[in-house]
């Protein structure tokens, strides 16, 4: 596995983590102090979770900055902000079980809400519908591929699992969809942890196989595990998976000028639609809803496929739109979706436990 490289800077807003940083920051020549011993003015602090997938993203949005931006590239002028979120905290629990929402988002957006932070930098399938009074996200970057990858130590595929076989997720989206067509595997939600965490579970013999977002080992350069990538029909993914999204204060125009030369619009409005299809369904954390949106090279039109689904996988709702790519008729495509599957489910659809 290739090294993701490190930053010339990481502050840690978590103070108890600190001395345990300075330790194993040496090890990687890292740098890790306190936000409040900090004399030098950053340009731009980077907001980010402290997982190797989140700092890999923010490391990216850095690299992408410093590209665009010479003045950027100076030393000090960019910093990584690592905050612990409420879904970072909680490692014993299903996360459908957890609630509320914006479990991997909240403290970093109260963190750029006070200023401790000047972008935050997200995975967007984490990020609600709507965002913080005081926030905006203009910026998203060109997206990984979004499908699903299979990994298993004892099988090719999932339709190769013998009946009984445990499939870990943390993710009702993927066990709904699992069991739709595997009725005879059994599925672990509470199969938390970062990738790496996951993977030694999955070596350790915890489960036979699981599933994991396939941007993400691009990101962390760990596609060497992949057994097989699921293809859409068969695993459709979760809203806006495989995009990253870049948020600011509103009325930072500084950095919304440092945004808008990072931002992929054929994401941005693929994510948009998407989004639209999760706002009007008011999707919760114990609903399996999946959706993706994308430009057809043939046509240069947008197709989009909604799901809605029960966690035992018994009820599957799916519908298709195309139309033209622009923002309103996406955002339209997403809700009139969204629209059909509640008037073909009636109000179950949204209480299935």
């Amino acid at each position: 596995m290739a090294a993701v490289a490190r930053p010339p800077l990481l502050l840690d807003l978590q103070g108890d983590r600190a001395a345990r940083g300075r330790k194993s920051g040496a090890r990687h020549g890292i740098t890790v102090r306190a936000a409040v011993a900090s004399t030098d003015v950053a340009v731009i602090r980077i907001g980010t979770r402290g997982s190797p997938l989140a700092l890999a993203q923010a490391y990216q949005t850095r690299d992408l900055l410093k590209g665009a931006h010479p003045e950027l590239a100076e030393d000090g002028a960019l910093e990584i902000v690592i905050i612990k979120t409420t879904g970072d905290k909680i490692l014993n629990q299903p996360l459908a079980d957890i609630g509320g929402k914006g479990l991997f988002t909240k403290e970093i957006d109260d963190a750029l809400l006070d200023n401790r932070i000047d972008i935050a930098v997200h995975s967007m399938k984490d990020v609600p519908t709507y965002l913080p009074q005081g926030t905006i996200l203009p910026c998203n970057l060109r997206r990984e591929d979004a499908r699903d990858a299979f990994i298993s130590l004892k099988a090719k595929s999932l339709a190769e699992l013998p009946p009984g076989s445990v499939v870990g997720t943390a993710s009702l989206r993927r066990k709904s969809q699992i069991l739709k067509r595997y009725p005879h595997l059994q599925v672990d939600t509470n199969f938390r942890g970062n990738v790496q965490t996951r993977l030694k579970k999955l070596q350790e013999g915890i489960v036979t196989a699981t599933l994991l977002a396939l941007a993400g080992l691009k990101r962390l350069n760990m596609t060497e595990h992949v057994t097989g990538v699921l293809p859409m029909d068969e695993m459709l993914p979760a809203i806006a998976q495989g995009a990253i999204g870049i948020a600011c204060r509103q009325g930072d125009e500084k950095m919304e000028r440092y945004l808008a030369s990072l931002n992929h619009e054929e994401t941005r409005l693929a994510v948009s639609c998407e989004r639209a299809f999760l706002e009007m369904l008011d999707g919760s954390c114990r609903t399996p809803i999946a959706g993706y949106a994308h430009r057809d090279k043939l046509t240069d039109e947008c197709k989009f496929r909604g799901l809605v689904a029960s966690p035992d996988g018994t009820q599957v709702l799916e519908t298709t739109r195309s139309g033209q790519y622009n923002l309103d008729e996406m955002v339209a495509m997403g809700k009139d979706a969204a629209k059909e599957l509640l008037s073909k489910s009636g109000p179950s659809l949204l209480n299935w436990s």
